[in-house]
């Protein structure tokens, strides 16, 4: 099924195809690792993955390229404050950047491309600009993009720029330019900064310019899609275009996606205000990844997501009904046959999920027939009308939304003994959720061997024991569930 996205450069839904019939060649601005990733940054990644995903389940190839930015202002400032140089400052933010994704189940782009291993290639584009009457060197030795040589700057946002007059003052870091509007290229070197030599003087990259070159690079001088947070569009994704459409004549990006910012309680995010979170945060204050990945990605990349903690409990419980029910299909024994109207329910609970993803990814429609199917399909069960021909219809629906969602397999310890470990090292054990490390003191062999003695101590009629191990269990956030087929447990 086709996928229809809403695309920022024409306002309107267009279809996602390959534009060389092989393979869709996407960019998807990364991180700049100067600290860990907030979940504001994680929801944009979360739902270029979800993107990625769906193309994927429809037979699409990708050829995703992103960027890591290892140079900029706040990185050059705060390994200047760290004393350390930026090589020796980036790699534990790159590091935990790529751990984080892993927590999160998003998945790796085809190629990740480190600004600093691309300075040559920027260099190129500057030149290239020069050669176009498109940028100048100021007498410092940084290197500006000429606005003018461009009309068609504000294509992308909408914006308009006929308020921001020649010489006023925009930027109190930038270098004197020929236009307030102009922006910066290449930053002339300053003293102890991190600097190249090369051909066009001793400095560094400005950000926009890593972008056009890395993109181009691995996808060529015009490709098919270019996604992003909102807060890019403008400047950061106008510059590209004009930097890159200016030496290419040629579109950049056929298709531009920006996914929007979320509040957190109701208000935008900030450390002044109390509100803001990491990943490493939430872990530690004993909430899942996969129960973050969901909330994050749950409501559409359009729509505006309100974070809260109510909204983190209600994915947990989601992700624990889809768990069960899973398990309760996968291990359940039940009669040959099967019933039509299971299977006419299960062809119209795909039929609809993939529709709602075709049309602009809506995640939170694509959830609904998935839960219906759920519930359908557990009131079979009860009722004894669930037959053996029926799992596979259930469970190939269940595989489809998990190719997507990817919450169904219970993978939330490892991320959460990661998060431990760091706390620890970083000496953050005061801020991990006392409920958390009573949880995460128990080995799955330790759990195994409490529910064994608890089922002993039912079978002698020794119920107190029975209740005070069910009761010490779920103290620690273990959950038994009795079955007809035996005992279950699972963590909260």
């Amino acid at each position: 099924m086709t996928l229809r996205l809403f695309n920022t450069l024409t306002g309107q839904l267009d279809e996602i195809v390959p534009s060389d019939g092989k393979a869709l060649r996407m960019y998807a601005c990364g991180p700049t690792v100067y600290d860990y990733g907030h979940i504001g940054n994680f929801r944009t990644f979360l739902q270029v993955d979800v993107l990625r995903r769906y193309l994927k389940l429809t037979g699409m190839r990708m050829l995703h390229v992103m960027n890591i930015t290892d140079v900029d202002d706040k990185i050059i400032r705060n390994a200047s404050a760290a004393g350390v140089p930026i090589g020796d400052y980036t790699p534990r933010y790159v590091d935990a950047f790529f751990e984080d994704l892993d927590s999160l189940r998003v998945e790796r782009p085809e190629q990740v491309a480190r600004a600093t291993e691309h300075i040559a290639q920027m260099v190129s584009l500057i030149q290239k600009l020069a050669e176009a009457g498109a940028a100048y060197k100021t007498d410092d030795g940084s290197w500006y993009f000429r606005l003018k040589a461009f009309p068609e700057y504000g294509k992308l946002s909408k914006k308009d720029l006929s308020g921001m007059e020649d010489g006023a003052r925009v930027d109190v870091d930038e270098y004197e330019k020929d236009s307030a509007r102009d922006f910066a290229l290449w930053k002339a070197a300053k003293p102890g900064e991190t600097a190249w030599d090369t051909p066009i003087g001793r400095g560094r990259p400005g950000w926009h310019i890593e972008c056009s070159a890395m993109a181009m690079e691995y996808l060529g001088e015009s490709f098919d899609l270019h996604a992003g947070g909102e807060d890019l569009m403008f400047p950061h994704h106008e510059n590209e275009i004009a930097q890159s459409e200016t030496v290419t004549h040629k579109p950049l990006a056929r298709h531009w996606m920006h996914v929007r910012f979320l509040l957190v309680d109701g208000r935008k995010m900030s450390k002044s205000e109390g509100n803001f979170y990491t990943l490493r945060d939430l872990l530690l204050k004993g909430y899942k990844a996969s129960a973050i990945r969901l909330a994050l990605i749950s409501v559409p990349y359009r729509h505006q997501l309100n974070f809260t903690f109510d909204g983190l409990t209600e994915a947990t419980n989601a992700i624990d009904r889809l768990r069960t029910f899973h398990q309760r299909v996968t291990k359940g024994s039940f009669p040959a046959g099967s019933n039509p109207a299971l299977q006419a329910a299960a062809g119209k609970a795909r039929t609809e999920y993939m529709a709602a993803l075709a049309n602009d990814l809506n995640t939170a429609e694509a959830r609904a027939p998935i839960f219906d199917l759920i519930r359908t399909a557990n009131t079979a069960i009860d009722q004894g009308q669930f037959l053996a021909g029926d799992r596979d219809a259930i469970l190939a629906v269940l595989a489809d939304f998990d190719a997507v969602f990817d919450v169904l397999e219970d993978r939330d310890d490892e991320p959460t003994r990661r998060a431990l470990a760091w706390a620890e090292q970083s000496g953050r054990m005061a801020e991990v959720a006392p409920e958390l490390l009573a949880r995460q003191s128990l080995t799955d062999e330790a759990i195994d061997a409490l529910v064994a003695e608890r089922t002993l101590a039912k079978r002698q009629r020794n119920f107190a024991r029975a209740d005070q191990i069910r009761n010490e269990l779920a103290e620690k956030g273990i959950v038994l569930e009795d079955a007809k087929d035996g005992v279950r447990w699972k963590r909260k």
